[in-house]
C-alpha cells in the first residue's frame, strides 16, 4: 500500500480497533425461548453507538448468524453463515446484484436472513454499488441510536423499507423473532446469536470486477486473500434448551 508505518504498527492499530468493536458497539441476548412443536426465540439487538450502525461508507454491513443445534452438535438451522468468500448464505443481494435481502421482522426460513446496511438505487430504481449513479436509498434498516425517532426523522436520515414499519425496530436497537422447526428433536437444543461486520461487503468487492484497472485487480485481490476473515464479531450469546 505505500504506507510508512511499521507493519507491528499497523497489527497493533488493527488489534485496538478489533477490541473496540467487540466490547463497545453492541450488546446482544436471547430472551423468551419456548418450544412447543416448534422452537420460539426473540434476539435483541442493543447498539452503543451514537450514530447509525454501520455507518459512512456504504460498503458495510452488520449481520445476525443465527444457530440451533441439537445434543450431537448437528445444526438443524443456520441462518446467516459468511462464506470464505466473503459472501453471506442467504443474503439476495450477494447471489443476484440486482436483488437485496429485505428487513425481518421474523426470520422462519434458513435462506432469510438479517443485515442491517445501506442499499442504494440509481435513476431507475436498479441496485447499485455506484455513488455517482447513486440517487437514493431503497433500504436503509441500519441500527438506529437511543433517542432516534422514526416517525419526525428529517428525509435524509429517515429509515428506509421493511425497517420502517417495523414497531421492534426502534432508536437503540431491534428485536427480531425466529422460528424454527425441530422436527420432534431430543433436546438439549443450543441456540446461538452473533452480531458481524464487514467493513467492506461481497457485493461492492465483486462489482468492481467489471473494470479492467490495476487499481481495481489490486483491490479484488486484497479483497480475496482476506474475505475469510473478512467479519468481526461485535456481540453473541446463546443459551441451551432443555426439551422434556
Amino acid at each position: 500500500l505505500g504506507v510508512t508505518a511499521l507493519r507491528q504498527e499497523l497489527d497493533r492499530s488493527a488489534g485496538q480497533t478489533e477490541v473496540f468493536l467487540g466490547t463497545e458497539t453492541a450488546r446482544l441476548s436471547i430472551e423468551a425461548v419456548a418450544v412447543a412443536g416448534s422452537l420460539n426465540a426473540k434476539v435483541t439487538v442493543e447498539s452503543l453507538a451514537g450514530h447509525k450502525l454501520p455507518t459512512a461508507y456504504p460498503s458495510r454491513r452488520v449481520w445476525l448468524h443465527f444457530t440451533v443445534s441439537d445434543a450431537n452438535g448437528s445444526v438443524l438451522f443456520d441462518s446467516g453463515a459468511l462464506r470464505s468468500d466473503g459472501s453471506i448464505v442467504g443474503n439476495d443481494n450477494d447471489a443476484d446484484g440486482t436483488r437485496y435481502e429485505p428487513h425481518y421482522d421474523r426470520i422462519d426460513q434458513p435462506n432469510q436472513v438479517q443485515i442491517y446496511e445501506p442499499v442504494l438505487v440509481d435513476h431507475t430504481e436498479q441496485v447499485t454499488t455506484g455513488l455517482l449513479s447513486a440517487v437514493r436509498y431503497v433500504k436503509d434498516n441500519r441500527l438506529l441510536p437511543r433517542g432516534f425517532d422514526k416517525p419526525t426523522a428529517p428525509r435524509d436520515i429517515v429509515v428506509q423499507g421493511g425497517a420502517a414499519e417495523d414497531e421492534n425496530f426502534a432508536g437503540g436497537g431491534d428485536q427480531i423473532e425466529y422460528v424454527v422447526d425441530t422436527g420432534g428433536t431430543v433436546g438439549p437444543l443450543s441456540v446461538t446469536a452473533e452480531l458481524n461486520y464487514q467493513s467492506i461487503s461481497f457485493r461492492w468487492a465483486e462489482n468492481l470486477k467489471n473494470y479492467q484497472t490495476a487499481e481495481t485487480e489490486r483491490f479484488i485481490r486484497y479483497y480475496g486473500e482476506n474475505s475469510e476473515h473478512s467479519a468481526v464479531r461485535l456481540a453473541e450469546d446463546s443459551v441451551v434448551i432443555t426439551i422434556k
